[in-house]
C-alpha cells in the first residue's frame, strides 16, 4: 500500500519553522571561543532533524543546503573548527535561508537558487578552511586515545545494525553514527558487502550494507541506542552484552587482521572496516515505511519530551470557544425563564441551574486555558533583532527578558508582537546613545533594552524599557509644531509631550532610513493596542531612560460584566473597571466651564458621562439631573463617573465584535447577545474616559 505523504506536509512545515526558531535560539547563545557543547549538538541534531523530513518529502533543495549547514556543524561539534564570530553570523544566515526556503516549499514558490547556491559555497568553503589550525589531527587524536585506555575496563556490547534501502535518502549517515560511537569507547567494524549489486545496476541512494560493530565503553545501554534514534524506522538494530567477554579481551587490541581505527588529518578518527565472509540474513523491521514526521524530534532536542503533548489546530480551539460562548448565551436564557417557576419545580430547576452555571464556568476556563500561550513565543524573535539592528547602527545593546512564561490569550499573543518589535527599535534606534556618548556621560558602554510581562489584576502588562538619554522633549515639541500638529503657542504637559510620539508624521530623525525617521510605527503601536482593548503609557527621565508600558486585557472572548440600562437599551460594562456605584444627587454634580460636568468623589472631581446623551439612547422622554445612578468606573489609568438608569444584574457575556460585521464605534468594545435573545452592546471604558479627558466646549 502506498502511503499518501502530502498528509504529512502540514506537520512538518509547523514543525519545522519551529525547529529552525530553536536553532536560532541556539546559535545566539553561543558563547564564541568557548561555546558549549550541548548547545552545538542541540542545533546539529535540529538540522539533521529538518534534513530527515525534507528527505523524505522529496524536497531535494532543502535535504542538500542542510545536508551542507550539517556538515559544518559535524566539524564544530568534533571541536575541528571553533566558533567565531564570522562563523556565527554565517550559520544564523543560513538560518535565514533555511527558513525562507521552508516558506517557498510550503507556499509552491520557487526557491531563490542564486542565494541559496552562494551560501551552500560560503559553508562549504568554511569548511574547507578549517585545516588552517595546526596540530589538529593531533589534539583530535589525543582524547581518542586517552578515551580508549578509560573505557578498557568497560562493559563490551555487539551492535547488529542491518540498514534498510532507503536509509540513505532519508539523510541518515552510517559514519556519522560509527564516529559518535567512537566517542563512547573503543569500536570494532565490520560491513557486510555480499549484498552490493553489480556496479552498473548500483543506485547511489541505496543502502547495501550491513555492519556488525563491538563497542567497549563504560556508557550505558541507552547512550548506544540514542546514537541510531534518527535511523529509527529506517534500520534493523540489535545491541547485546557479550556475555563470555575473556574470549573476547582482545577484541580491543587492534592486530593486522583488525585494523586500527585510522586518524586523518582532516577528519575525526573514523572506524575500520573489514569485509565478513559470513554475514547474518537483512532482518524485516514494522518500521520499514518510515516516520514523516521525523522533525517533531527537534523540540525533544531542545525542551526534552513530553509525551502528553498534542497540537491542535487554533481554528479547532476558535470553534470550540464558539461552543462554550453559546452554551454562555443559552444559560442566561435560562436563568431568565426559570423566575416564573414558583413550587417545588421552580426550586428544583433554580438547584439545577445553578449547578449548569457553575459547569459551564468551569467550561469556559477550560478552553480559556487551552487557548493562553506564553509571551515567550513573541519574546523569542528579539535578541536576533537586537543583535542585527545593533551591528547596523554600531551600538553596544544587551536585551534583558523577564515573565516570558506569563501567558495570554492567543489572540491577543499574534496581535502584540508588531508593537513591540516597533517599541524595541525605537528603544535601540532614538533611546541608546552611542558608545562614545554613554561613555562620555559616565554610563556603561553596553546599553540595555528590558522586556518584562507580568500579571496585574484581569490584564496583562509588557514593558520596554532602556537605560539611554530619555525623550528629547523639546525637539519632539519644536518637531510637533514644526509640523502643524499642535498649536504654535500651545503649551502642554510633560505627559502630553511625551504622548506627542505617537501622532502619525511625526519623527524627530531629520533624514528618513530603513529603520526609522518617516514617521510612522508609533502610532501604529497605539493603535494596535487600543484595537485590543488595551493602553499604553510613556514614563520619561532624560538621560536615564525611557518605559513604555502596555496593559491588555488576558482574553477578548468572554468577559464578566454589569449590566446596564440607559434609556431605552442595555449596556455591559466590564466588572473589572468598576470602581463603585452610587445614588445621584444634583448637589454632587458640577459645571465646570471647558470641562463640562464633574462629579465630587472621595475628595476629587471626576468627569461625567452620561450615556444617554452620548448614544442618544432616550429619545424625547426627559431625564432630570438628579435621577438614576453614578457608576464610577476606571480604565486607561484615569477615573469616570457613567451615568446610567438602572443596574440589571451581573453575567457573563460573550464578546462579538463590531468591526467584522459593522465598523468601529468609539466608546465600544463589541457587543454581545442576552438571554432574552437582544443585543447590548460593552462599552470600552478606556476609550470613554480618553474622550473626556480633552478639553470641552463649555
Amino acid at each position: 500500500m502506498t502511503i499518501d505523504l502530502t498528509q504529512f506536509h502540514d506537520a512538518f512545515y509547523e514543525e519545522s519553522f519551529e525547529a529552525v526558531g530553536q536553532m536560532e535560539e541556539a546559535l545566539l547563545r553561543l558563547d564564541v571561543g568557548t561555546p558549549d557543547a550541548d548547545l552545538i549538538n542541540t542545533i546539529f541534531r535540529v538540522a539533521h532533524s529538518i534534513k530527515g523530513g525534507a528527505a523524505t518529502f522529496g524536497f531535494s533543495q532543502i535535504t542538500s543546503f542542510t545536508h551542507t549547514l550539517e556538515t559544518l556543524l559535524d566539524e564544530l561539534r568534533g571541536k575541528r573548527m571553533q566558533v567565531s564570530t564570522a562563523l556565527s553570523d554565517l550559520l544564523l544566515r543560513s538560518v535565514d535561508v533555511l527558513r525562507e526556503m521552508l516558506r517557498a516549499q510550503q507556499g509552491k514558490q520557487p526557491i531563490d537558487a542564486q542565494r541559496v547556491a552562494d551560501l551552500q559555497f560560503d559553508l562549504e568553503f568554511a569548511v574547507m578552511q578549517k585545516g588552517a589550525a595546526p596540530n589538529a589531527a593531533a589534539a583530535a587524536a589525543a582524547p581518542a586515545t586517552a578515551a580508549a585506555a578509560e573505557c578498557a575496563r568497560g562493559t563490551l556490547y555487539q551492535i547488529s545494525f542491518r540498514p534498510f534501502l532507503h536509509l540513505l535518502a532519508r539523510g541518515n549517515d552510517p559514519l556519522r553514527m560509527f564516529r559518535e560511537l567512537r566517542e563512547l569507547g573503543d569500536l570494532q567494524v565490520t560491513a557486510d558487502t555480499s549484498a552490493l549489486p553489480p556496479l552498473e545496476e548500483l543506485d547511489p541512494e541505496n543502502c547495501y550494507l550491513t555492519w556488525m560493530l563491538r563497542l567497549r565503553t563504560e556508557s550505558p545501554r541507552q547512550s548506544i541506542v540514542e546514537v541510531f534514534d534518527w535511523a529509527e524506522g529506517d534500520c534493523a538494530l540489535e545491541v547485546s552484552v557479550v556475555q563470555n567477554d575473556a574470549a573476547a579481551a582482545t577484541a580491543s587490541v587492534p592486530t593486522a587482521a583488525t585494523p586500527p581505527v585510522a586518524s586523518p588529518a582532516n577528519s575525526s578518527p573514523e572506524p575500520s572496516v573489514t569485509k565478513a565472509e559470513d554475514s547474518e540474513p537483512r532482518a524485516a523491521r514494522s518500521g520499514d515505511a518510515g516516520k514523516p514526521g521525523e522533525a517533531s524530534k527537534t523540540a525533544d532536542a531542545v525542551k526534552g519530551s513530553d509525551a502528553s503533548s498534542i497540537r491542535v489546530s487554533t481554528e479547532k480551539i476558535d470553534d470550540l470557544m464558539n461552543s462554550v460562548g453559546e452554551l454562555v448565551i443559552t444559560q442566561s436564557m435560562l436563568g431568565q425563564f426559570v423566575a416564573a417557576v414558583d413550587g417545588v419545580l421552580g426550586e428544583r430547576l433554580r438547584s439545577g441551574l445553578a449547578q449548569l452555571e457553575r459547569n459551564v464556568r468551569e467550561l469556559q476556563e477550560s478552553v480559556m486555558r487551552v487557548r493562553m500561550v506564553p509571551i515567550s513565543f513573541v519574546f523569542s524573535r528579539f535578541p536576533r533583532m537586537v543583535r542585527d539592528l545593533s551591528q547596523r547602527l554600531g551600538k553596544q545593546v544587551e536585551l534583558k527578558m523577564s515573565g516570558g512564561e506569563t501567558e495570554l490569550d492567543k489572540t491577543v499573543l499574534e496581535k502584540i508582537g508588531d508593537p513591540l518589535v516597533h517599541l524595541v527599535r525605537n528603544s535601540i534606534d532614538h533611546g541608546i546613545e552611542s558608545q562614545e556618548q554613554r561613555i562620555a556621560s559616565g554610563k556603561d558602554a553596553r546599553g540595555t533594552v528590558h522586556l518584562h510581562a507580568y500579571h496585574r489584576g484581569s490584564s496583562i502588562t509588557v514593558e520596554v524599557s532602556d537605560d539611554g538619554g530619555g525623550l528629547k522633549r523639546d525637539r519632539i515639541l519644536a518637531k510637533a509644531r514644526e509640523r502643524g500638529l499642535i498649536g504654535a503657542s500651545e503649551q502642554l504637559s510633560e505627559d502630553a509631550i511625551n504622548n506627542l510620539i505617537f501622532l502619525a508624521g511625526l519623527s524627530t530623525h531629520d533624514q528618513a532610513t530603513d529603520i526609522s525617521g518617516r514617521g510612522v510605527g508609533m502610532d501604529v503601536v497605539k493603535r494596535n493596542v487600543e484595537e485590543l482593548g488595551g493602553s499604553i503609557e510613556v514614563q520619561s527621565e532624560t538621560g536615564k531612560g525611557s518605559r513604555f508600558t502596555i496593559t491588555l486585557p488576558l482574553t477578548l472572548a468572554i468577559v464578566d460584566g454589569q449590566t446596564v440600562a440607559v434609556g431605552r437599551e442595555s449596556y455591559i460594562v466590564p466588572l473589572t473597571a468598576i470602581v463603585e456605584s452610587l445614588q445621584l444627587r444634583a448637589a454632587s454634580v458640577s459645571r465646570v466651564v471647558g470641562h463640562g460636568e464633574v462629579l465630587s468623589f472621595r475628595g476629587e472631581y471626576l468627569p461625567v458621562v452620561r450615556l444617554d446623551k452620548l448614544f442618544d439612547t432616550r429619545g424625547d422622554q426627559p431625564h432630570a439631573a438628579d435621577d438614576g445612578l453614578i457608576m464610577v468606573v476606571e480604565g486607561d489609568g484615569r477615573r469616570v463617573g457613567l451615568c446610567v438608569d438602572e443596574l440589571l444584574g451581573q453575567q457573563q457575556v460573550v464578546v462579538k465584535t463590531l468591526e467584522a460585521n459593522y465598523g468601529h464605534v468609539d466608546g465600544i468594545a463589541g457587543a454581545t447577545i442576552l438571554g432574552d435573545g437582544s443585543v447590548a452592546l460593552i462599552l470600552d471604558i478606556a476609550g470613554l474616559t480618553r474622550s473626556v479627558s480633552e478639553p470641552q466646549a463649555a
